[in-house]
């Protein structure tokens, strides 16, 4: 080998091996996952991790019910009307 491809090879590696230092500088362990463990173990323990009510797939509901509320809310009824006003002049006792 020439000397210059030694130095291209020494530089190129130079280069990489900053850029992954560079990568990893913001963090305290080794791995990205590291510090999870009890987290994990909890989990590999738990027997049903699902809830028993998941296994429910029947819905109790009206389908017309939920019909008229989705139309309510795309078209909202009108307001009341206002109440009427009354207005006393004087005292007619």
């Amino acid at each position: 080998m020439s000397r210059n491809s030694v130095l291209i090879l020494v530089l190129c590696a130079g280069a990489l091996t900053g850029c992954a230092a560079d990568y990893l500088n913001n963090y305290d362990t080794v791995t990205l996952a590291a510090g999870d463990t009890q987290k994990f173990n909890s989990m590999l323990q738990t027997v049903d991790p699902l809830n028993p009510a998941s296994k429910n797939t029947t819905i109790e509901g009206d389908g017309e019910r939920a019909a008229g509320v989705a139309k309510r809310y795309k078209i909202p009824p009108p307001p009341p009307p206002a109440p009427s006003i009354t207005v006393n002049v004087g005292n007619t006792n």
